[in-house]
């Protein structure tokens, strides 16, 4: 004779909670959502307000908020002064080329390390790691003997090289991420179709790649489009081939610093990185999605 088990007694149902309880216990991370942003955004807002106020405002002991009388007199003074346009080319010269570079050798060093198997392997990967944590302001006295003693100085060349070893490991690392995320399978499957190995990267790998590769440009740009001190200290006497950051320190007259055409030229500056940014959103958004994924 068979007897059955006891049943379980059945779980008491929760019962959600009520609208207002669930929107109160948000109102205190809202608020803490709303105070970050607000100290984020404040100096660059304060830094555009700046650039449209004109000079008595900015000079007024009583802050504005608002321009009263907006003016692009300090946007014509940056734009008008000299070496504008050359430090503009120098600067997107130097981070272009960086980037680009970058992106070529750390696609193919991130292919090695997420797709095959070699001796050394592991430290290659803990050297870049480190590299990638080390200050590279720290390098700075060891770069300026480098460039001094191979004729290097005021050359804009040295310094894509050196903005280009700056983002090198951060593009390793995270392309060997997006490459992880893409399941080796896809470039079995196109091998036995009749694709060699390099094609079957090229057909279907890249095209899976392409939010990666956007992503780690962006931010490879941001780092070598705002880099200032080895700008500074290794273009020395042809000032010619200074870039946009250092240039951003001349508004001075015997007055003291110009502040309106300070701020103007600083929007400006910002502007090809917001440009950028907005172009590039979405699939930076789903790159980034998609490299924290496997890795």
């Amino acid at each position: 004779m068979t007897t059955l088990a006891p049943a379980r007694p059945a779980r008491p149902i929760r019962q959600a909670r009520p609208a207002p309880v669930r929107l109160l216990r948000r109102v205190p991370l809202n608020l803490a959502a709303l105070a970050v942003l607000a100290v984020s955004v404040f100096p660059v807002y304060w830094m555009v307000l700046t650039a449209f106020k004109p000079t008595r405002d900015i000079q007024s002991q009583t802050p504005t908020f608002w321009p009263a009388h907006p003016t692009l007199e300090h946007f014509a003074t940056a734009v008008s002064a000299d070496g504008f346009w050359t430090f503009w080319r120098n600067s997107l010269v130097v981070t272009v080329s960086a980037v680009l570079l970058a992106l070529v050798v750390a696609l193919l060093a991130a292919f090695a390390v997420a797709r095959m198997r070699w001796r050394g392997r592991k430290a290659f990967i803990l050297m870049v790691f480190i590299a990638q944590m080390a200050p590279w302001e720290a390098l700075l006295v060891s770069m300026f003997i480098i460039a001094r003693d191979t004729g290097m100085l005021d050359k804009l060349s040295m310094l894509s090289l050196i903005y280009f070893m700056t983002t090198l490991p951060f593009t390793i690392v995270t392309l060997r991420g997006f490459l992880a995320a893409i399941p080796p399978e896809l470039e079995e499957a196109a091998m036995m179709d009749g694709c060699d190995r390099p094609a079957a990267f090229r057909r279907v790998v890249l095209p899976l790649l392409a939010p990666g590769l956007m992503s780690t440009s962006l931010f490879g740009f941001i780092t070598a489009w705002n880099e200032f001190a080895f700008a500074n200290a290794l273009i020395i006497k042809n000032q010619d081939d200074r870039t946009l950051p250092v240039w951003l320190s001349s508004f001075s007259n015997v007055f003291g610093t110009d502040w309106g055409a300070t701020m103007a030229a600083s929007a400006l500056f910002m502007l090809p990185v917001l440009l950028v940014f907005l172009v590039l959103q979405r699939r930076v958004t789903s790159g980034m999605i998609a490299g924290s994924v496997k890795g």
